[in-house]
């Protein structure tokens, strides 16, 4: 065969590949939209993507299993998935299809596949939507709205009803909230409509009128005067830290709190982790705890539920915040008063602590520390351990992997395979914890180890508290990851 001849091979087989993408598009949208069934690849998001970047999807799924991964077997298994009469749901068509070419010779069809691997799904009961109300608007409060509004599909789940500010409400002021929630220097434009209702007081995101409630304390606002009932507020300003002030928030209209912080007096919680050791029937305040307590402990369970940790140190090396100076002024804190663009500085983190409040045995195990650096999101942890069991770095980057792949740490762990992976790489992951398996060190005689987790420290973050929003507003969907 020729050069030509391979070379018009190769574009006709991609051609094939891209049309079928198209078609596997189509098939997610229906689902996700008729349905309200959600489809994913490894945990990886497919509403609103493109073609090129379902096919990038699909090289990164075959690379994970070891196995090709072809976007071809992604329609098949879809198209099984619409013909038959499942509830909401949120399904990993990666996953689905692995199993499928595992077993293939099991089945006379991909529906009767299908049928068989999601036999429970009509069992699950049906689901009452769960009104929310964010209690400010900042860096995770705005992506939380992106989020909750680009997945509203039916609205069956979750609806964002209102958002609560403080100061004066005019045409000006909901212009720059719809501007800063239109355009993101770090993640890039909401891909959806924004609009404003002066006469309202109200942001229009995708035809969905939230309304914008002006409150200088909790105590302030009646819900219910916006048709708000048992509403879920999610308070992201971090004024109000322990039970007695995150109480407030349980005004007419709302009956259950999240704190998208470190709490005291009320249960720290990552998804994945320790939730269902906090059932939402016996406590109405949760605190989802802080972004690298969200990286870190979904990766420590693994390592103590498979080797054991005698004790280690933390040490977080992350994207300035907010809280400190642009230039150099006076601050509360030492150090991060100094420009937070132009220097790395050394500051602490509770997380070492926080950790024993979601995985108890890690008691006065872990030492922490942080370096805040000159980028604006995406940070890194490196976590040094000393280990009870000896392995191996190939023996710890398999435990690793077996927990990205299988188990109750998919949605939270994503094991990376590209040793060219970089900070700005991870900006956008849905996983708190990116576990870089090329960088992992282990000890000539196994007992000592050193991982590198990053993790978007607004983005991945803010998936953890919409995952634990809709556990303790009991509202997940019937899942087969």
């Amino acid at each position: 065969m020729s050069f030509d001849e391979v070379y018009e091979k190769e574009l006709s087989f991609q051609t094939d590949r891209r049309k079928a993408t198209v078609e596997f598009i189509k098939i997610v949208s229906d689902l996700w939209y008729d349905k309200s069934i959600e489809l994913v690849l490894f945990r990886n998001q497919l509403i609103d993507r493109n073609v090129s970047e379902i096919l990038n999807l699909h090289e990164y799924a075959g690379e994970f299993v070891q196995k090709p991964i072809s976007i071809f077997d992604s329609v098949e298994i879809a198209q099984a998935i619409k013909t038959l009469d499942f509830p909401p749901a949120k399904l990993d068509i990666g996953k689905l299809t692995y199993e499928y070419h595992l077993e293939d010779n099991q089945y006379p069809d991909a529906v009767s596949f299908v049928s068989h691997k999601l036999k429970d799904a009509n069992n699950h009961k049906n689901i009452q939507p769960k009104d929310v109300v964010l209690y400010g608007f900042g860096r995770i409060g705005r992506l939380l709205a992106r989020e909750l509004m680009s997945r509203t599909g039916k609205g069956n789940q979750m609806r964002l009803r209102a958002i609560v500010t403080r100061g004066a409400i005019n045409q000006t002021i909901l212009e720059k909230r719809a501007s800063l929630l239109q355009y993101d220097s770090v993640h890039g434009d909401f891909p959806g409509t924004v609009g404003i209702d002066v006469e309202n007081n109200a942001l229009i995101i995708n035809g969905t009128t939230v309304h914008i409630i002006s409150a200088n304390q909790p105590e302030d606002v009646d819900y219910t005067q916006y048709g708000i009932e048992d509403a879920l507020v999610i308070d992201n300003t971090g004024a109000f830290r322990d039970k007695e002030a995150l109480s407030r928030h349980l005004v007419k209209g709302a009956s259950q709190v999240l704190l998208t912080a470190p709490g005291k007096g009320v249960p720290n919680i990552v998804h994945g982790v320790n939730h269902l050791e906090n059932d939402p029937k016996d406590m109405n305040i949760f605190s989802a705890a802080s972004c690298t307590t969200n990286a870190i402990t979904p990766v420590l369970k693994a390592v103590e539920d498979s080797l054991g940790v005698v004790q280690g140190h933390l040490e977080t090396i992350h994207a300035y915040t907010n809280d400190q100076n642009l230039v150099d002024n006076m601050h509360k804190k030492y150090r991060r008063g100094r420009a937070a663009a132009l220097n790395m500085v050394i500051t602490e983190t509770g997380a070492g602590k926080a950790v024993s409040k979601a995985l108890p045995s890690f008691e006065g195990k872990l030492t922490s520390n942080a370096i805040r650096v000159p980028v604006p999101n995406g940070s890194l942890a490196i976590l040094k351990l000393e280990l009870e069991k000896p392995t191996s770095k190939d023996g710890l980057n398999s435990i690793m992997k077996k927990y990205a792949l299988e188990g109750d740490l998919v949605e939270q762990i994503k094991y990376s395979l590209n040793n060219e992976l970089v900070s700005s790489d991870i900006v956008g992951s849905s996983a708190p914890s990116i576990f870089d398996s090329n960088a992992t060190i282990v000890t000539a005689d196994g007992r000592n180890a050193v991982l590198y987790v990053w993790y978007d420290n607004e983005y991945g973050y803010s998936h953890q508290v919409i995952r634990l929003a809709k556990y303790i507003s009991n509202v997940r969907r019937y899942t087969y990851y």
